[in-house]
C-alpha cells in the first residue's frame, strides 16, 4: 500500500460527477408546492472537491459532463470554486448531467435524482490516461463511479495507474442502489474496490452491505485493515464512528447541531478528514474534523456553497460543545 505521507503534498485529484441541485425555495417549502428553485453544484464527487479546497487544499476533478446547458453550468461552478477541470471532458449526443431536486427539510426530506444516461458514466480509460498522476497527493473516488460502463472499468484503470505512480487510493463507498444494474454486482465491485484502496470510508450499512449481511458491517470493515487499508472509517450516524487503523480502533462521537436537512453530510466529512490527514494532524483529530464539517454543512442550505471554509471550522470546533461521547 502506498505512504499516507505523501497526502501532505495537497493536491487531490476526484474522479466522479459533477451535476446540478435544483433546492425548492425559501427552505422547508416541499417539492410539489414549490414555486421557485436556486441551484447549486452537487454530485458527490464534485462536493468532495469543493470542500477540499474550501479547506486550504487544491483538487482537480476527472470525469465527463454534458455538452448542453447543464454541462456548462457545472464547468463554470467548478471555475468558481477553484477546481481544477483540465480533465473534466465535456459528452455530446443524449448522454445527459446528474440532476438533483432537493428540499431543505429534515423530517421527511424528498430527494429525486435523475441519472437516466449519466454524462458521467461515459468516462473512458483514455480520459483517465491523460491524467499526470505522480503530480497528485492522492487519488479519491467515490462507489457511484464504479455503477455502469465504462466508468467502471476506467475507474480501475485509474486505480492501476495511481498506484503505479505511488498515490494513495482514497474510496468512499457512497452506494446509491438507483445507479446499480443489480444489488449482487455492487456489492461484488465494491468490495474489490475497497480490497485495493489505502483509505475507505463507508455507513455502517454500506458495510454490511458489502458483507452480505446487515449484522457483519464492522467485522467487515475490520477486515479491509486485514487485507492492507491503513484507515478505515465506520460511520454510525448519531453514534459517530469507529475508526480502524492497522495499530488499533477508536470511537468518536457527533458533534450537535440543528440540522435543516440531512444531505450533504458525507461529502463535508470526507473533503476535512483528507486535508486535516494531508496537514499531517493524527488521525482521531482529522476524523474530528470531519464530523464538525458534516454537522456544519447540514445546518446550512445546499451541499457545495454549505462546505466551511478552513477558518470556519477552526472557528466552529473552538467555540462548539462536543464531540459526543
Amino acid at each position: 500500500m502506498a505512504d499516507l505521507a505523501r497526502l501532505a503534498k495537497g493536491r487531490f485529484l476526484v474522479i466522479g460527477r459533477a451535476g446540478m441541485d435544483l433546492y425548492a425555495d425559501p427552505p422547508g417549502t416541499r417539492v410539489e408546492d414549490a414555486t421557485r428553485f436556486t441551484t447549486a453544484l452537487g454530485g458527490s464527487s464534485a462536493n468532495i472537491a469543493v470542500a477540499l479546497t474550501r479547506q486550504g487544499a487544491q483538487a482537480a476533478l476527472l470525469g465527463c459532463v454534458s455538452d448542453d446547458a447543464v454541462g456548462r453550468f457545472c464547468l463554470a461552478q467548478l471555475d468558481a470554486y477553484g477546481i481544477d477541470r483540465t480533465h473534466v471532458r465535456a459528452v455530446g449526443g443524449e448522454v445527459r448531467n446528474s440532476l438533483a431536486v432537493v428540499e431543505t427539510r429534515v423530517n421527511d426530506c424528498q430527494s429525486v435524482i435523475y441519472r437516466n444516461n449519466a454524462a458521467d458514466f461515459a468516462m473512458t480509460r483514455a480520459d483517465v490516461e491523460s491524467v499526470d498522476y505522480p503530480g497528485f497527493a492522492a487519488l479519491i473516488t467515490t462507489g457511484t463511479v464504479l455503477a455502469a460502463q465504462p466508468s467502471r472499468s476506467a475507474a480501475f484503470h485509474a486505480f492501476a495507474l495511481a498506484r503505479a505512480a505511488g498515490l494513495p487510493l482514497i474510496f468512499d463507498v457512497d452506494y446509491r442502489p438507483y445507479s446499480w444494474p443489480s444489488a449482487a454486482v455492487a456489492a461484488e465491485t465494491y468490495s474489490r474496490a475497497a480490497a485495493l484502496c489505502d483509505v475507505i470510508v463507508g455507513n455502517e450499512e454500506e458495510f454490511g452491505f458489502m458483507a452480505g449481511d446487515p449484522s457483519q458491517g464492522l467485522a467487515k470493515a475490520r477486515s479491509l485493515i486485514g487485507e492492507g487499508a491503513r484507515i478505515v472509517v465506520y460511520k454510525m450516524g448519531e453514534r459517530g464512528a469507529v475508526t480502524i487503523t492497522p495499530e488499533g480502533e477508536g470511537a468518536t462521537g457527533i458533534y450537535p447541531t440543528q440540522a435543516l436537512k440531512p444531505t450533504g453530510a458525507g461529502d463535508s466529512f470526507l473533503g476535512a478528514f483528507i486535508a486535516a490527514l494531508g496537514r499531517g494532524q493524527p488521525v482521531e483529530s482529522a476524523v474530528r474534523r470531519g464530523s464538525a464539517a458534516a454537522a456544519m454543512v447540514v445546518a446550512r442550505v445546499g451541499c457545495a456553497p454549505a462546505m466551511p471554509t478552513l477558518a470556519e471550522l477552526d472557528a466552529f470546533l473552538a467555540n462548539h460543545p462536543g464531540p459526543t461521547r
